[in-house]
């Protein structure tokens, strides 16, 4: 598959952090059996994948601002283009030996998601998509799954863990997408649930409190395949608000309309 120069610059620097994380991962198992525990080193990992990405997209194309998670906005000479970075998105898998995360790396052009690229680098699996374009992993084209009815479907969600996220609210939903579904799943990387979406293998995603860095690559990967996504309100402010329902049309639908619904009596 022939890719776009932006998409390859992207894909450089998605690459090249996931070659440094991989080697991180690889240290972080073995701590696991420290008294000290692995914490600090993660921290540092995550920072020398950012640091990567950095350097590679602000080489490639000076001038373009930056939204990223530890370094936070960094402006500009291009007010029309911006990247938004997540370095390590995962980072409590990674933190545990858990092969389950993900570099995600989006363009924002005009305030329009035009290019994104999550790579789980222990999987070697690349997801990419640009607007018009199409979405693919590993140059193998993505569609979301066909399946229609709830009944069929298993359905991604992220979980609030402690200090984070209303968990009263998210145990009702749960319930209630839970007698709906096939079955639940919680992966622990946003970036990548989106993009199983992508690729079909899982039917619907939904999750709250999340940040843009988090999701800006997975909703263009979930939308050149095909699918839908928005808030659970059917805005579609998602980088804003953080909170994100996911799917194919049919699924989309349905499952906002269920987790809207108020707790079923016992």
């Amino acid at each position: 598959m022939a890719r776009s120069a932006i998409i390859n610059v992207m894909v450089q620097a998605a690459m090249k952090a996931g070659r440094s994380l991989s080697r991180d991962f690889g240290e972080v198992q073995n701590l696991q059996v420290s008294l000290k525990g692995p914490g600090d080193y993660v921290s540092q990992a995550d920072r020398r994948a950012e640091d990567i990405v950095f350097t590679e997209l602000a080489k490639a194309r000076p001038g373009y601002a930056f939204l990223m998670e530890e370094r936070g906005v960094v402006d500009g000479d291009d007010d029309q283009h911006r990247w938004i970075v997540d370095p390590l998105d995962g980072t409590t898998n990674f933190l545990h030996g858990i092969p389950v995360f993900s570099i995600s790396i989006a363009l924002e052009r005009q305030g329009q998601l035009v290019a994104g690229v999550v790579y789980n680098p222990i999987m070697d699996e690349l997801y990419t998509a640009e607007r018009g374009g199409g979405a693919f992993m590993n140059d193998r084209r993505l569609r979301v799954a066909a399946r229609t009815k709830l009944s069929d479907a298993v359905i991604g969600c992220g979980i609030p863990h402690l200090g984070r996220g209303h968990h009263g609210n998210f145990l009702i939903e749960l319930r209630n997408v839970m007698g709906e579904v096939a079955g639940v799943r919680r992966m622990g990387s946003a970036a990548l649930d989106l993009a199983y979406v992508a690729a079909g293998r899982i039917d619907g995603y939904w999750e709250t409190g999340l940040s843009a860095w988090d999701v800006a690559a997975g909703l263009l990967l979930v939308r050149e395949a095909g699918g839908f996504a928005s808030e659970p309100g059917g805005g579609q402010d998602m980088l804003e608000s953080g909170d994100v329902v996911a799917g194919n049309e049919v699924i989309h639908r349905a499952l906002v309309k269920t987790l809207s619904k108020p707790v079923a009596s016992r």
